[in-house]
């Protein structure tokens, strides 16, 4: 168990370096880190290759054991995010509003870094590097905590993180790796050096952080996400997107876990999605029409509220748009749901009354993703709506600050009249 109020002042000194960096020199740091990775690549699928055996005999499941692997392939796709997130602007120094209060006093609201953020998330190696770059780039310092099947990647990861911020003259202690759940309830209790923890998990994980700290949490919870059939959807088109939405990936957050099809697209549409996907080795679970109509075992009703991650899906017939809809916002976890249908009023009620960070319309759930948006990485899909929802890229790893330049100005001057309150739009930029 680490000393974590060290840790996290360490960190909180870190910060303020690694927010007043140019941002070229952030930049660099993250090329830097390539480099660093591929010099070190041996070792890292070493560990890897370690870490999958003991998860593998411990009985870890099999789409959680996809997640765990790190080989050449996930290192170069960390590569590519990383070289595509140091393209992007600086989110640091944006200027967002301008306004003249009055005759020479000038009110700037600038953007700025969050400070110490703590993230908790799952055993996927490769989230590590995404996490810490995109806190390098938004000039944040990140405490994080990997799960423990990939403690022995996750140790060497960060260690080349840190060694890619020693070799830019950045602070390495702005990116430090908790090992142990103690570490974690000892990190939830820094509120005066932490300002921010995001926890990847289930909804039960995310509010037990919210129950035990005084910090302001950031939830990405569970994903269950959904496809809809509508009742013009094009066959083609349903089991096309059905099938990458499910399949294409199981084990992670945007994969479908729920069907629901119109009654009016049975017909044409559910049993060639059901064959496909059985094509795919899904098990189908359903509604007592569905159980009839494609011999499958029953869902009960935990079922529409599952995250299986895993080759199953719950399959209900539903016989509106609007009870599609409803049963969406009563059993999905609002991170990414889609419409499959011809009919443009249908997708527009559809993507207007559905409550989710992502409505998607004759598109795969697997879109949800930040270096699909092109945000360069993410830390995490947040399925909450305060500050940051979706995809949290590096706007959502930042806040402002108001900047009000003067030259003597007193409210005093205000209130008796000396000065008049202008309120003038200006369209400069901060000048600090």
């Amino acid at each position: 168990m680490k000393d974590l109020h060290d840790l996290s002042l360490k960190a909180r000194n870190s910060f303020y370096q690694l927010s007043s960096s140019p941002a070229e020199q952030r930049n660099r740091s993250l090329a830097c880190l390539c480099d660093v990775l591929r010099k070190n690549a041996d070792r890292i699928f070493d560990a890897n290759r370690e870490d999958y055996a003991l998860a593998e005999k411990s009985g870890l499941a099999a789409p959680l054991l996809g997640r765990l692997r790190f080989g050449p392939e996930k290192l170069k796709q960390v590569c590519d995010g990383l070289h595509a997130l140091a393209q992007l602007p600086d989110p640091i120094g944006e200027t967002t509003l301008s306004t003249e209060i009055t005759e020479g006093l000038t009110l700037y609201r600038v953007v700025c870094p969050i400070g110490v953020i703590g993230v908790i998330f799952e055993s996927r190696p490769d989230a590590l590097i995404q996490i810490a770059s995109l806190c390098v780039k938004s000039g944040n310092s990140v405490l994080l905590k990997g799960g423990s099947e990939a403690l022995r990647t996750n140790q060497i990861l960060c260690a080349c993180v840190r060694e890619a911020l020693w070799l830019t003259d950045l602070p390495e202690d702005s990116v430090q790796l908790l090992e142990t759940r103690e570490d974690v309830a000892s990190m939830l209790k820094e509120d005066r050096l932490i300002d921010l923890i995001i926890p990847r998990g289930s909804n039960a994980f995310v509010r037990y952080i919210m129950d035990n700290s005084r910090i302001p949490v950031l939830g990405h919870a569970d994903g269950v996400c959904h496809v809809y059939i509508d009742a013009s959807a094009d066959p083609r088109t349903a089991v096309k997107v059905t099938v990458d939405s499910k399949t294409q990936n199981l084990s992670v957050c945007n994969a479908a876990e729920t069907l629901l099809v119109h009654r009016d697209a049975v017909d044409s549409c559910l049993r060639p999605v059901i064959d496909a996907l059985r094509e795919k080795g899904v098990r189908i679970l359903g509604d007592p029409e569905v159980v009839r109509l494609a011999g499958c075992d029953a869902a009960d009703e935990s079922d529409w509220s599952k995250e299986y991650l895993d080759a199953v899906i719950s399959v209900r017939i539903v016989p509106s748009l609007d009870e599609a809809i409803s049963h969406i916002n009563r059993y999905g976890s609002h991170h990414t749901d889609c419409i499959i249908t011809e009919d443009a009023d249908a997708a527009s009620r559809f993507m207007n009354i559905v409550d989710s960070a992502g409505v998607y319309w004759n598109a795969s759930t697997r879109f949800a993703d930040g270096f699909v948006y092109g945000f360069g990485a993410e830390v995490g899909i947040s399925t909450g709506k305060i500050h940051a929802r979706g995809p949290m890229g590096l706007d959502g790893l930042t806040t402002c600050k108001f900047k009000l330049i003067g030259k003597g100005h007193t409210i005093a001057e205000m209130k008796d009249g000396t000065r008049k309150y202008t309120h003038r739009s200006l369209n400069g930029a901060c000048p600090f």
